[in-house]
């Protein structure tokens, strides 16, 4: 694992379509086909960052509030929440401009399907993740969430709130435009090495025990941090059987070990499936609905597919989020290697393992 992980942190950071995000991907696939396996590098058109889509909905939000533009405030707001719900938006594919990759890897065989996953790419930092802020993220995101509700019916009224309304939602934009231009990218030791470390570790494991009558896709996804885009190419290319189980690791280099038993920051889905059941009868990590974010788990929820999440939190958040802090120095390894060994504990209840 340490080697995984060591890896991945020596890049300065792995942003969705940059260069070094490529070179990652190259990596991971050359340590997996040094190891005996067959990896595969699937390349895909996916956002460079969350930043220009969200500017653009703020920039609706905004102008439609300050000029009463009642049309272009409702199509402000469909945006947003169709954007943080998962929800397809007919317009996403402007926004996918950048070239990212999936890295996969299979062992096994049988009509059933284990899927590993974990997302090797890094984000980009922001204000609202500073470490005095952070705890306040989902109360900010849900002020946001309400005023773009409230812009709709301000604008087609007209006056002084919808203009205030409108003029927030352009400070906001202009907000996010200095993010695009100058906040640097994180390294991401914790986020996600650290879940990258763990899933190739349990594949490895797997590929020398396969489980009788099971095929293991490890996936280890880019372009997570810009809109689960890695997780929606692999669903879309079919690879992954409707019966499959999924189990996505992020985020577990430090703090408290969670399993998910949904997410969603507006419209929420629900994890299901026996990986969820076993979490919930075996000791070492508690259960949170996590609605801070998304994983990359949200495109197969959405779908009802049968998935768990394994994440650690300190305080509700997982500790360094998306903050130049996300360095190898604050995760901390042990809780790595308790990660890992939850996982087998989770994976060894369900699964036949071959004796060898």
């Amino acid at each position: 694992m340490r080697e995984v992980w060591r890896g991945l942190v020596a890049f300065e950071h792995r942003g969705t379509g940059t260069r070094l995000e490529r070179e990652a991907a190259e990596w991971l696939a050359a340590y997996l086909e040094a190891h005996g396996f067959a990896p595969e590098v699937e390349r895909f058109r996916a956002p460079a960052s969350w930043g220009p889509e969200v500017l653009a909905i703020s920039l609706a939000l905004g102008l439609g509030g300050l000029f009463g533009w009642a049309w272009l405030a409702a199509l402000g707001f469909y945006g947003f929440w169709a954007y943080f719900s998962g929800w397809p938006r007919p317009w996403q594919r402007l926004f996918a401009r950048a070239t990212s990759q999936n890295v996969l890897a299979e062992a096994g065989e049988g009509p059933r399907t284990l899927v590993l996953m974990a997302h090797y790419d890094t984000a980009k930092t922001y204000f609202a993740y500073h470490p005095a802020r952070v705890r306040g993220f989902r109360a900010q995101f849900l002020s946001n969430a309400a005023l773009a509700g409230l812009a709709v019916p301000l604008a087609w009224w007209g006056g002084v709130a919808g203009a205030l309304v409108g003029a927030y939602f352009l400070a906001q934009a202009g907000l996010l435009g200095w993010r695009e231009l100058k906040a640097p990218y994180v390294n991401g030791a914790n986020d996600n090495a650290s879940g990258v470390a763990v899933v190739a570790r349990l594949f490895m494991d797997l590929a020398r025990r396969p489980p009788a009558g099971w095929r293991v896709l490890l996936a280890l996804t880019g372009a997570e941090e810009t809109g689960a885009a890695g997780a929606e190419r692999l669903l879309a290319s079919g690879r992954v059987p409707p019966d499959a189980w999924v189990l996505n690791v992020d985020n577990v280099g430090a703090g408290t070990l969670h399993y998910a038993t949904g997410e969603g920051m507006l419209a929420y889905y629900p994890h299901r499936g026996p990986l969820l059941a076993a979490a919930r009868e075996l000791e070492g990590a508690a259960p949170v609905a996590y609605r801070l974010a998304y994983f990359d788990t949200l495109p197969f929820a959405r779908r009802g597919r049968a998935v768990l999440t394994l994440i650690r939190l300190a305080g509700g958040v997982p500790p360094n989020w998306h903050w130049p802090s996300d360095a190898p120095a604050g995760v901390r390894w042990f809780q790595v290697e308790e990660t890992f060994a939850y996982a087998s504990r989770l994976l060894g209840r369900l699964l036949p393992l071959k004796e060898g």
